[in-house]
């Protein structure tokens, strides 16, 4: 073969192999932005709220089904630790045409205490002294009720307002998860200095006894506490006799 047909060839290989070599350079460099954007997906995925979960500084969730039902918390614990709480002025409070103070459902939907069944009744809520027994100590809820009083833009004396479980202990309501605690502000007709004073804790008290009798469900009085407690009595069907009383340290969500 001559020089030249040979020096042609060889040329031709040349380039065949250049042609080979971009192109697979081109598709590895698709593939790396795809295997990017795949990375970057799992790091959001990773990082993002579990379903059902407060994110991060934000309020909790809502109650999420639309059902009425209410989630559950983690329930009573050993030892109890501070729990983040919403983000500063994320939280409005509701109120009643009668000025009754409502949480927002945003960031406290309630949470149930889930030891706290139909089954578990006796040895439970209506057992005396049972909420003593899983109640938060101060050194963690006063801390709480601090934060929480900023994620409501509460303004006034701590001493005045209650840090509320909106499903009270003896509701089955979760000891401290920050869905179901809020500072409550004091209800109408409140004079300075006394302390809270709140009417709502009689309301918990009537419906923790028909439940215990059996006149009253569970879960509906948790459903109708946590919606507006001003309305539960008459929503599972409790005569209202106005009268009642709180049961003192038993009782005390403050």
């Amino acid at each position: 073969m001559s020089i030249a047909p040979r020096w042609a060839a060889l040329a031709a290989a040349t380039a065949a192999v250049l042609a080979v070599t971009t192109t697979g350079c081109s598709s590895d460099s698709d593939d790396g932005k795809s295997d990017a954007k795949a990375d970057k997906g799992a790091a959001a995925s990773a990082t993002a709220s579990p379903p059902g979960s407060a994110a991060p500084g934000g309020p909790a969730p809502s109650a999420g089904s639309g059902d009425g039902s209410v989630p559950a918390g983690p329930g009573p614990q050993s030892s109890y630790t501070v729990q983040k709480q919403p983000a500063p002025g994320t939280c409005a409070y509701r109120y009643t045409p009668a000025k009754e103070p409502l949480p927002d459902p945003k960031c406290t939907p309630g949470a149930t205490n889930p030891k706290v069944t139909p089954d578990t009744l006796k040895t439970t809520i209506c057992r005396a002294g049972y909420t003593k027994d899983i109640r938060p100590p101060t050194n963690i809820t006063n801390r709480e009720k601090t934060a929480n009083a900023a994620s409501y833009g509460y303004k006034k004396s701590l001493r005045e307002a209650e840090y509320d479980h909106l499903i009270s202990l003896q509701l089955g309501g979760d000891p401290n998860d920050p869905r179901n605690l809020w500072v409550e502000p004091p209800s109408p007709g409140h004079k300075d200095g006394a302390g809270p004073n709140n009417p709502k804790d009689v309301v918990e008290t009537k419906l923790k006894n028909a439940i215990c009798s059996g006149k009253a469900d569970l879960r509906k009085a948790q459903q109708a506490i946590a919606r507006d407690w001003t309305t539960a009595l008459a929503a599972v069907g409790v005569k209202d006799d106005g009268k009642g009383r709180r049961e003192g340290a038993d009782a005390d969500d403050g």
